[in-house]
């Protein structure tokens, strides 16, 4: 293979089984629901019941990405997991993924950790490592899995979900990766959970404040001197990573005025290339690692080959970096949402006791 034709060949997702309308959350905690849906963008938040965890998640986008690849388990040559919802200080989670596929043997496993870039670095790895031709013919197997949990009355906990995405990378049948991207990186305190911490800790402004200096300084880097609304309105969607709806919406702005875009120009770059990308991250909240990757598959399904697809990831810390892609033969088809749709119509709604007992859980664990 060409270097230029690896990419994603296979996508799984995979959402837990409950999930809670932010409005029965704001209205336990004594919140204005608008607050949440409208001044957030919320929809749902996805939870784990107890028999889902970040590793039954990651597994299950794998299973769905593995059945639907042209290759088998033997095949597979790399696992590289992106969470911040790790088990264990040393133990990798792709041991227990790996342990639960059954995939062992001359594969390098392990895991990839920068808050919510994880999934992203874990992906660029992986293709590099194809297009270097040190995968000797083998395929990888990049997961994005995680559980968001806020401590309780935080004003992160409407934002909360859960979820996974998996994607085989070989050749491009679902989305050819372009190898060149665009990275920034700037060491903050933005978000971060300490060792033994239940609960992350936010600086929230300076959170939204670094998100937005690292699209800006990651889209220039792409545009370089050429004129920006051209560029942009040439790809079919622009993806971002996605803490909660208005941040996106927020850092567009930003982008645009940047750009020196006037505010209809704005508003109509939101509404026809990103605004449409989120549908899948309102009804599961932040997945953290896989949140950008739930809204890439969202925007590939249903694409003709060849159209093309930004994605921008953000990882508190902070590490950003914008990748673009272009949509395979299989895109069209786009095999993978009958993954969300199997889970959406399968899972139950939680009350208010049983989120406070689903949460004692979590926190215990």
């Amino acid at each position: 293979m060409k270097k230029s034709s690896f990419g994603i060949s296979s996508i799984g997702l995979q959402f837990p089984s409950l999930f809670m309308h932010v409005e029965q959350l704001a209205s336990l905690r004594g919140a204005d629901p608008d607050k949440y849906t409208k001044g957030l963008g919320c929809g749902e938040m996805a939870l784990c019941s107890s028999d889902n965890d970040v590793v039954s998640l990651a597994t299950g986008a794998a299973r769905r990405a593995l059945g639907r690849w042209d290759g088998n388990i033997e095949d597979i040559g790399l696992l590289a997991v992106g969470t911040e919802s790790a088990r264990d200080m040393s133990r990798p989670l792709s041991a227990w993924v790996a342990s639960d596929l059954g995939l062992q043997g001359a594969v390098r496993s392990y895991e990839v950790k920068h808050a919510c870039y994880g999934g992203t670095l874990a992906l660029r790895q992986a293709f590099e490592w194809c297009a270097s031709g040190s995968n000797q013919g083998k395929a990888a197997l990049v997961i994005a899995s995680d559980v968001a949990l806020y401590a309780e009355g935080d004003p992160g906990e409407p934002t909360q979900g859960a979820g996974a995405v998996a994607m085989i990378v070989d050749g491009s049948k679902v989305a050819q990766i372009d190898p060149a991207s665009y990275a920034y990186s700037q060491p903050v305190f933005d978000f971060w959970r300490p060792v033994g911490n239940a609960y992350p800790l936010v600086e929230g402004q300076l959170s939204l404040d670094s998100y937005n200096s690292a699209a800006v300084s990651c889209f220039r880097a792409f545009v370089g001197d050429e004129d920006p609304w051209q560029v942009l309105w040439g790809y079919e969607a622009a993806c971002f990573h996605v803490p909660f709806p208005k941040m996106v919406k927020k850092a567009v702005t930003h982008l645009g005025e940047s750009f020196g875009w006037a505010p209809s120009q704005i508003a109509d770059f939101y509404a026809h290339k990103v605004e449409h990308t989120m549908e899948w991250n309102r009804s599961c909240g932040n997945a953290y690692t896989a949140s950008l990757w739930i809204s890439v598959a969202r925007a590939l399904a249903g694409l003709d080959e060849g159209r093309g697809v930004l994605a921008f990831s953000y990882g508190s810390g902070c590490g950003a970096e914008l990748m673009c892609l272009k949509a395979g033969p299989r895109a069209a088809q786009a095999a993978w949402v009958q993954d969300i749709e199997t889970d959406m119509a399968s899972r139950s709604s939680v009350d208010a006791n049983s989120y406070a007992t689903l949460r004692a859980n979590a926190a215990a664990l």
